[in-house]
């Protein structure tokens, strides 16, 4: 009888480890719904945040061109697009945006990242990526582009568009000042 009961006793406790076993891995399903929610969500948050970032750089852009354009009396600097909807981001293509006066070209492209954050090409996190192109007649006629990396940076709090001069290592924000010495340098 003893040896019965051993058999028994061995069995239910097979059983309990078997279900112990079974609830942990239960647990630990249960808890990738919460991690995919949690995936899904930041996903929806960095594709919102690109789309802001494409509009906000084409904003910067358009504030440079209209108060360039206030003081010129015999041309006119063009933005391309002229208008720029944040649902006109393209998070699978090249982004293009360009200024120009009189043969002096700041062509701008840009992209979404493949993951949603990099670090590749920048030491600041990032999720868009691009660069900046400024050439006019006399650098095409030598076959000189200049050309400054773009980022869409993350921050801590602060999210902001920055450029990249891999020749220097100057980094600083893309805003209208940095919009102002590139379009001098090409005069």
């Amino acid at each position: 009888m003893l040896c019965g009961e051993v058999k028994e006793l061995a069995h239910l406790n097979q059983m309990q480890a078997r279900d112990a076993r079974l609830k942990r891995l239960a647990e630990s399903i249960d808890s990738l719904a919460e991690h995919d929610r949690r995936t899904e969500e930041h996903a929806r948050e960095i594709s919102a945040l690109r789309h802001h970032a494409a509009a906000q750089l084409h904003s910067i852009c358009a504030d440079f061109v209209a108060s360039l354009n206030r003081f010129l009396s015999q041309s006119e600097v063009a933005l391309d697009p002229a208008q720029f909807a944040e649902d006109a981001f393209r998070l699978d293509d090249v982004n293009l945006i360009q200024i120009s006066v009189r043969g002096r070209i700041l062509h701008i492209e840009f992209t979404a990242t493949t993951e949603l954050v990099s670090t590749e090409d920048f030491r600041i996190p990032y999720t868009i990526s691009g660069s900046i192109r400024s050439f006019n007649q006399d650098l095409l006629q030598n076959d000189r582009v200049e050309e400054q990396l773009i980022f869409y940076t993350l921050e801590k709090e602060k999210r902001m568009w920055r450029f990249f001069d891999a020749r220097t290592y100057r980094s600083g924000p893309l805003d209208m000042e940095y919009l102002v010495t590139l379009m001098e340098q090409l005069l």
